[in-house]
């Protein structure tokens, strides 16, 4: 039996249609077609942009900085508001509701969405977006889910340069949602002009577990859930916060921290919560403090990225001395703040004699 063959004459067909290839084979932009459509506020270029600030491919990110650069001068007319709490408080619920509220106002909005990222794969679920399922397909609105990869405080590495760029695109109200309350959760404060801090009643102790720092950072706090027979214990937890703030020092801005209650569910408190920050904003500017606010970030910001190079740095030219410090000191042969000591010497001393 003679085995099966191609006859002479027939052509062999590809696997996949080669004209369907090209039309979504990804075509790569140039700087200025990265700016102008980010500047005609394409979605689609604006999605890829943020994706170049998220890579940590060496070109991608060249390339990324040159986008950033270039939309500077088109950014910082939004207002940028932060929000934290406890997981379960309904941050993506509350998100929905107050950012229907905010294309009611005729805003344009931008979400992004910080995802936890596994300490093990690092990775990420990001289905912030599934859970807003009406504001997702809204003309106005933008939802970015991006992963934290271990980034301080839970924000998103370059959570800045992606605001940066969503108001090159026109976008005026960004709202930066936290992967919830810890230590390094207060990360979010320093970039963002208000900060909304959601707490949830009917679950014990409602100071239990928030941080003082971050209660002293907030700006507004809600009570979140406030409908059927939970109402009447929201109403607790909100004269509680509001005892509890009045142990806390004045603000150098004058500004008392509102505390309200809300349904997210059935939309009530959302309109109160919306002119709140309205309130805040216009507080802010007229008493010379929200320049001042962003200046002041903005320096932070140098500092951290600085600290933030000088430790990728360090560990990855050190890589070899670190391993043999730490079996020093599991062996019981040296202490761990000397072993510092010393790696912190040999790591100066490579870098003069590099320089």
């Amino acid at each position: 039996m003679k085995s099966l063959s191609v006859q002479e004459g027939k052509t062999v067909l590809p696997s996949v249609n080669q004209n369907f290839q090209k039309k979504f084979k990804k075509k790569k932009l140039s700087l200025t077609e990265y700016v102008e459509g980010i500047r005609c506020a394409d979605i689609t270029i604006l999605s890829q942009a943020i994706t170049l600030v998220e890579s940590q491919n060496k070109s991608h990110q060249e390339l990324a900085k040159q986008i950033v650069d270039a939309c500077i001068p088109y950014a910082g007319n939004s207002t940028r508001i932060g929000i934290t709490g406890v997981p379960g408080v309904g941050k993506s619920t509350f998100i929905e509701s107050f950012g229907m509220k905010c294309l009611d106002e005729g805003k344009k909005l931008a979400v992004l969405a910080i995802d936890p990222s596994s300490e093990r794969t690092g990775g990420s679920i990001l289905g912030d977006k599934t859970r807003m399922e009406t504001l997702s397909v809204q003309k106005n609105v933008f939802i970015r889910p991006s992963p934290s990869i271990g980034s301080l405080g839970g924000v998103a590495r370059k959570t800045r340069e992606t605001m940066l760029l969503c108001e090159a695109a026109g976008f005026d109200t960004i709202i930066v949602e936290t992967v919830g309350v810890g230590q390094s959760e207060t990360h979010v404060h320093s970039m963002v002009d208000v900060f909304l801090l959601l707490l949830l009643a009917g679950a014990g102790d409602e100071l239990q577990g928030i941080k003082r720092g971050i209660m002293e950072m907030g700006d507004i706090l809600a009570i979140t859930k406030a409908d059927g027979s939970n109402k009447d214990k929201a109403v607790l937890a909100q004269q509680d916060v509001k005892n509890a703030l009045h142990l806390f020092p004045p603000t150098d801005t004058g500004w008392i921290p509102r505390v309200l209650t809300c349904s997210s569910l059935h939309k009530e408190g959302i309109d109160e919560l919306y002119h709140s920050i309205s309130e805040f904003i216009r507080h802010m500017i007229s008493k010379g403090f929200f320049k001042k606010k962003r200046e002041v970030q903005s320096l932070q910001h140098l500092e951290e990225t600085i600290k933030d190079h000088l430790l990728r740095d360090f560990f990855t030219s050190m890589k070899e001395d670190i391993s043999a410090s730490k079996m020093r000191i599991v062996e019981g042969k040296s202490l761990s703040h000397y072993e510092a000591d010393t790696l912190l010497e040999r790591y100066k001393s490579l870098k003069q004699s590099l320089s």
